[in-house]
């Protein structure tokens, strides 16, 4: 959002809760039994050509997208894990082209409303996570999501040197 302030385009964060399946697969089962069950999301939007438009989709990269893509090769349709819940796993509107950008979008469970500043919408709604789950987290589950981010990566990358 500095960025975009920065470079004089009008911008605010939407939050919302997901449903923990979405993160299914990218946080290992014995780790994911302890996530909450709705967890605090969030996107920026930006007022252009006289209209707010969302852009969620983008904190996803295509390489990792083509890494889970590669994964469930026989997948159609709607996807929910991994990062990801789509109505379109193989084609989800990722890249900006103007308009509303989704990745998550399937999972959303409540919307929280509109904020001017990521720290105005965490003051608001506090954390997912509260003492001994959220050392849990900060030391030991982010490592092992980001492990696992870094393997389906990893496998678009062997996958063309093969």
């Amino acid at each position: 959002m500095a960025l975009l302030r920065a470079g004089g385009v009008p911008c605010r964060i939407h939050g919302f809760t997901i449903n923990k399946a979405l993160q299914k697969g990218a946080i290992p089962g014995f780790l994911y039994v302890v996530a909450p069950k709705e967890i605090l999301h969030s996107w920026v939007e930006v007022f252009y050509q006289g209209k707010w438009i969302n852009l969620e989709g983008i904190i996803l990269d295509r390489i990792y997208l083509k890494g889970l893509q590669e994964m469930f090769p026989n997948c159609e349709g709607s996807f929910c894990g991994y990062g990801v819940a789509t109505t379109d796993f193989r084609n989800p509107q990722v890249e900006w082209i103007g308009g509303d950008t989704y990745i998550q979008k399937e999972g959303i469970e409540r919307d929280l409303g509109i904020y001017d500043s990521p720290d105005e919408f965490y003051m608001r709604q506090g954390t997912n996570l509260r003492g001994p789950k959220r050392i849990l987290y900060k030391y030991v589950v982010r490592k092992f999501m980001n492990r696992n981010v870094g393997r389906i990566r990893n496998r678009t990358d062997q996958m063309k040197a093969a």
